[in-house]
């Protein structure tokens, strides 16, 4: 037996351990309800055969009886809470078998090479992420066919993965989470998973709000409980959950081991690429109630152009000659645009569904329907505060129509960047913000069928990493500046939106990017400094005084 193979059997029997340990502490508390129990019938049982008489006994027998019957009722209440509590389920995009009959066999022989069960099912997240997810709690309604006929867990695959990867490098990066199904099989130690979340589900039920008083206290007293029974299991269950993690490692090593090394750093890359989408080029969009429809078609234009532009990613692209695993969907735009609804949802908070505030946007309509009209909402809000500070037009321009001019003259001179503007600009951020409409009826009403998958987690956005951090009001104040001049730059010297992969809107000029915009308007903001931003409008062909359309 080699080595690998000693270490997996260690590593098996380790999660086993944990497991017992675990449905051990199940037995104890079970052993700690009937207890009174138990006391009660050796006391009848003394009783009836002339031990133990009197009327001091009889009444310390029935005291005892009456109590046990409490503890058991009060346990039988709490077991049936935990066992009803339903464990919060990720929010996925199911993938049905007649959808991607390629990806389920490329899936069935991964697990055949690795001796251990197929998954029941697969399912695709808007994260570059993929696990093992037990759903045989969920009820049989809720279930999937595919979840139905077998009791192996999901495969969730990181949909990031399918568009940009190869298909062999998939392969590569899902042996070790299949190779983690012939541990979900094992009876101990699925018997302790279910065991657990049934705690974990019981404890997020007793805290959550919106109950009256009679549902509220036996609410809370099994969440009580429960944190109690998961606090004796924290240990054991984070050690079976690690060797459970080596054991399928260490037997997925067998498996495509030199191509997942290489595939893990196309995991690190996708991450990097993925960051960059959602916060420059998604995060703009949701904000105008639009949302980008092929996310995972842009990660691979993204992830494209780093490559392109990182030394350290030379080599890369060559390997886009190769299938993409995508293609092992019949249809990978459908699944691309499912998606990316979910990526707003997730990480944005907005409807199921779309509507006349929040409709998709293909890449081809993004320069025009989301960074001019960004652009343009942006110089309107800092026009509208200049008109609030009762800041004058500028001395050449006509008092009725916007202009550049107007908002440098302000800025500059000795007086340096303007505070208050800064502040006003804040403030009228922070009041759109709270004024931004509420997920509409559509999300409403399909939480309340009970087909939302994100019926679990609440209406709120779930942002599960902060998207872009809380700016300051002159960070804000220099982004509603250069709006400002790209809104002149378009209306005054035929400059056009565009869309940078890794940096989100961009001004074109001459069909060229231009990324030298920031340093001097940080000139003019922080420093009251004008000539650096006069400089550059004079080579772009920038006319200040000329109006500016704004929405």
């Amino acid at each position: 037996m080699s080595g690998i193979d000693v270490g997996e059997e260690l590593g098996a029997r380790a999660a086993q351990a944990r497991a017992l340990a675990l449905l051990r502490i199940r037995s104890r508390a079970l052993a700690v309800v009937i207890t009174p129990a138990a006391v009660a019938v050796v006391l009848f049982a003394a009783g009836a055969q002339g031990h133990l008489g009197g009327p001091v006994w009889d009444g310390v027998r029935w005291a005892v009886l009456g109590g046990a019957v409490v503890v058991l009722l009060v346990a039988a209440a709490v077991a049936v809470a935990i066992a009803r509590a339903r464990p919060a389920v990720s929010p996925t995009v199911p993938v049905a078998e007649e959808g991607a009959p390629d990806l389920y066999r490329l899936v069935r022989d991964l697990a055949d090479r690795l001796g251990v069960p197929a998954p029941a099912a697969i399912a695709l997240t808007p994260d570059c992420d993929s696990w093992l997810e037990d759903r045989t709690h969920r009820s049989g309604k809720s279930r999937t066919t595919a979840e139905a006929r077998n009791t192996a867990p999901v495969l969730v695959i990181g949909s990031p993965f399918l568009w940009w990867m190869r298909v062999a490098e998939l392969r590569a990066v899902l042996a070790p989470v299949v190779a983690g199904t012939d541990s979900s099989a094992h009876p101990d130690i699925a018997a302790a998973r279910r065991f657990v979340r049934g705690l974990d589900a019981a404890v997020a039920d007793g805290a959550a709000p919106g109950r009256g008083a009679l549902r509220a206290v036996p609410a809370a007293f099994t969440g009580w409980v429960a944190r109690l029974l998961l606090r004796a299991c924290r240990e054991h269950a984070a050690e079976m959950e690690r060797c459970v993690a080596a054991t399928a490692s260490m037997r997925a090593q067998g498996v495509d081991y030199a191509l997942r090394i290489a595939a893990q750093e196309q995991v690190g890359l996708a991450y990097a690429g993925w960051d960059r989408l959602l916060t420059r080029v998604a995060l703009p969009a949701w904000r105008m109630g639009r949302w980008p429809s092929r996310l995972d078609a842009g990660v691979v234009s993204a992830l494209t152009e780093l490559s392109r532009r990182d030394r350290l990613a030379d080599g890369f692209t060559s390997r886009l000659g190769e299938r993409p695993a995508c293609d092992l969907l019949e249809e990978p735009g459908i699944a691309d645009e499912a998606t990316s609804l979910l990526a707003a949802r997730l990480f944005h908070g907005g409807p199921a569904e779309s509507g006349p505030d929040w409709a998709p946007v293909d890449w081809q309509q993004y320069p025009d329907e989301v960074v001019d009209r960004k652009w343009r909402t942006e110089a309107a809000r800092l026009h509208r505060v200049l008109d609030a500070m009762g800041v004058p037009p500028a001395s050449l321009a006509d008092p009725a129509v916007p202009t550049l001019a107007r908002v440098m003259e302000h800025l500059a001179g000795p007086g340096g960047p303007g505070e208050e503007l800064a502040a006003g600009i804040g403030a009228a951020v922070a009041r759109d913000d709270a004024q931004a409409p509420a997920p509409g009826p559509a999300q409403q009403t399909a939480s309340a069928a009970g087909a939302d998958p994100l019926d679990l987690w609440g209406p709120d956005p779930l942002p599960l990493f902060p998207l872009q951090p809380p700016r300051t009001g002159t960070e804000l104040l220099a982004d509603h500046v250069a709006a400002m001049v790209c809104c002149a730059a378009v209306d005054t010297a035929g400059a056009a939106p565009g869309l940078d992969w890794l940096d989100g809107p961009a001004l074109l000029v001459d069909g060229e990017r231009r990324a030298d915009l920031a340093v001097p308007v940080l000139s003019l903001v922080e420093d009251g400094d004008p000539d650096p931003l006069r400089s550059w409008l004079a080579e772009v062909g920038v006319r200040s005084d000329k109006p500016v359309r704004l929405v």
